[in-house]
């Protein structure tokens, strides 16, 4: 019901967009995140961003002032822009769905995509 896409290559200080697209649920209904795993690391939100409007978002602090949520109901999908990426931004980046909370805590995520992943040489 979620799939992750626009995962590659990039060089570090390039970009990247991501996209999750969703199908079978009523997308505007859902808080949605972006979660991200590096090999030998915990999984980690990296942002979320509130149901209907958008207009609230959180950032991990690692990624803030870098990498952007937005989202678009009518195509009922969610974006993570990712600029001036590092190396160690690599990892398999999932997006998550919330009807209850933008919160950035796995537990209350109901419904998951599959991986994209993401890969930058310095």
């Amino acid at each position: 019901q979620l799939q992750a896409s626009g995962g590659g290559v990039a060089q570090a200080g390039g970009s990247l967009r991501l996209s999750c697209a969703a199908s079978g649920l009523t997308f505007n209904h859902y808080n949605m995140a972006w979660i991200r795993q590096a090999p030998g690391k915990e999984r980690e939100f990296v942002a979320t961003i509130v149901r209907n409007d958008g207009r609230n978002t959180w950032y991990a602090d690692s990624v803030k002032g870098r990498f952007a949520v937005s989202r678009d109901n009518a195509k009922k999908t969610v974006y993570l822009q990712m600029n001036n990426l590092r190396p160690e931004d690599a990892a398999v980046y999932t997006c998550a769905a919330s009807r209850s909370t933008m919160v950035p805590d796995a537990q209350y995520y109901d419904v998951w995509g599959q991986g994209t992943q993401v890969t930058v040489s310095s």
